[in-house]
């Protein structure tokens, strides 16, 4: 079942909403303000976003960009052309104005869903210097592969799942259960350390950031920051 999260203050239009995308068979979760909305996203990946922009706390604008990777349709009274390509560009998948119609917008709901499916072939996850391959189970830091061991290359593939967002450290042990059952609380900290420092020596930076308390989340350094390392042997880009 597909997952649908609304982030909109405005109750009639959520409401709405959400008795119109549970019956088309979609599960819905909602958010009020985008502070509420990335606390959320912290603890699970939609597989669409539904953004108003007049939110209180974090506007639209201001969440929009924390939710690279899930295809983000844009609701909003603001019809603005100029307004409206800024934020195509900035990341949304689609813009759609109120009032809208919600057969067309349950329409491009389905649209946007099929693309994201079709959005990576080969299985492909790439941000910054960083590329994973899923189908060949590779990993590359500015084209040069690392080797990495089976829990962390499954902590590495949702943190670049959800890059710019915080992954809490219970997300992370039930996502990566089945392909790493070995991976406890206890060790986390430990399988974390070597990741980031196998990122690190590669020439990716510290793109691993942790949240005291909370969890974990991708952060590529600005373009121009960080540079691949030079004169590095096999033994170290491969350790």
């Amino acid at each position: 079942m597909k997952h649908i999260f609304v982030i909109d203050d405005d109750l009639p239009i959520g409401n709405l909403l959400e008795e119109a995308l549970t019956r088309e068979g979609y599960r819905v979760s909602r958010a009020y303000s985008g502070t509420e909305a990335l606390l959320a996203l912290s603890r699970s990946r939609p597989d669409l976003v539904l953004l108003d922009l007049m939110l209180p706390g974090l506007s639209g604008e201001e969440v929009l960009p924390r939710l690279a990777g899930v295809p983000v349709i844009v609701l909003s009274a603001k019809a603005d052309p100029e307004h409206k390509a800024d934020l195509l560009l900035g990341g949304a998948a689609d813009y759609v104005t109120k009032p809208f119609s919600l057969r067309e917008l349950l329409a491009r709901i389905a649209l946007r869903l099929r693309e994201s499916e079709n959005a990576r072939p080969g299985g492909v996850l790439a941000h910054g210097p960083l590329r994973l391959e899923e189908e060949a189970r590779c990993v590359f830091v500015h084209g040069q592969s690392i080797r990495l061991t089976r829990t962390e290359y499954a902590i590495l593939k949702l943190l670049l799942s959800n890059p710019a967002q915080v992954v809490t450290k219970s997300r992370l042990l039930e996502e990566i259960a089945q392909d790493t059952p070995d991976c406890t609380e206890s060790s986390l900290k430990t399988h974390m350390s070597h990741l980031r420092k196998k990122l690190r020596e590669a020439g990716a930076g510290d793109c691993i950031e942790a949240v005291w308390g909370i969890g974990f989340t991708l952060k590529i350094a600005e373009q121009g920051a960080v540079h691949p390392p030079k004169n590095l042997t096999k033994s170290q880009l491969f350790s």
